[in-house]
């Protein structure tokens, strides 16, 4: 079989067999197809059955000089995916990549925001104006609960329950978790829905799902991007910040005032603790207290 081909087969198998997140699956897509782009830019004459080491080779350097570290780390790790999915196909009896090791990647500790700016923020959002009510309840909902961002423009109005205090989320691999609804969100949320929402033309289609833009329709990603990026430069915090900060300074805040690492990944959704364990860098004020207090040699 062609790349072509293979890399629609591979798309499904991620989607169905790994469970993975439509990004990551867009993601590991694009670098099978940049793969097999360059083989044949270079008249490489070379099908995925009988790709070899020394082509992926020649590919990862040449990538190499265009894309960030993360960015061939990635790449590679779809390359190793991929034909190792060959070789679950049984169209390959081993994988060229088995041997090629991506970049060395430094810990890169996620930017937080402090409960003051977060306040600064809240408070700068203008609720008079048309969006002000929705873009309020957008930023509590993502610091209130810690939702990722593709969470957020999903949720559904059928997936909040206000009597129980409680978000159904769907996130990466569709996995579902439940998320207490913070009070804060909880009021936004309903002063949206109820006074805001509810005299919009929705689309049909869109009619369960939260947040809306002025089209009534869902919201986009990039939507949420600028609208959290806009309340930050209005207030004057010069941090670079995103969607992705509030659900770190979720987990941040919830560590500093007492909360167990396991709590905290079921809340984020985390698969792994060692994910959840970046957390335990961010502040080490709050390590040297915790080691005071239940180190034996310190009482």
């Amino acid at each position: 079989m062609n790349w072509k081909a293979l890399i629609v087969d591979y798309e499904f198998y991620l989607r169905i067999e790994r469970g993975l997140a439509e990004n990551t699956v867009k993601n590991y897509s694009a670098d099978i197809v940049a793969l097999a782009q360059f083989i044949s830019s270079n008249n490489i004459e070379e099908l995925p059955k009988d790709c070899s080491k020394e082509t992926l080779q020649q590919f990862i350097y040449h990538q190499s000089k265009s894309v960030s570290t993360n960015s061939q780390a990635r790449r590679i790790s779809a390359i190793k995916s991929f034909f190792n999915f060959l070789i679950f196909e049984k169209l390959r009896a081993n994988s060229p990549a088995d041997l090629i090791e991506g970049p060395k990647l430094g810990r890169k500790l996620p930017v937080t925001l402090n409960l003051m700016e977060i306040e600064k923020i809240l408070l700068g959002v203008e609720l008079s104006l048309p969006n002000g009510q929705r873009n309020r309840a957008i930023i509590e909902t993502l610091y209130g609960s810690g939702l990722r961002v593709s969470e957020l423009v999903n949720l559904t109005l059928s997936n909040i329950f206000f009597k129980e205090d409680i978000i159904k989320v769907t996130g990466k691999g569709n996995k579902q978790r439940l998320v207490p609804l913070g009070s804060y969100s909880k009021k936004f949320i309903q002063i949206y829905k109820e006074e805001i929402r509810s005299l919009k033309k929705i689309k049909k289609e869109y009619n369960d799902y939260l947040f809306l833009n002025r089209n009534g329709r869902k919201m986009t990603r990039a939507m949420i991007f600028t609208i959290v990026k806009k309340s930050a430069i209005k207030v004057g915090i010069k941090k670079k910040i995103s969607p992705h900060t509030f659900r770190h300074s979720f987990a941040t805040h919830l560590l500093e005032n007492g909360a167990d690492l396991r709590t905290i990944q079921v809340l984020m959704g985390h698969e792994s603790i060692t994910t959840t364990e970046i957390y335990t860098h961010l502040d080490n004020k709050h390590l040297k207290k915790v080691m005071e207090e239940f180190h034996p040699r310190n009482q």
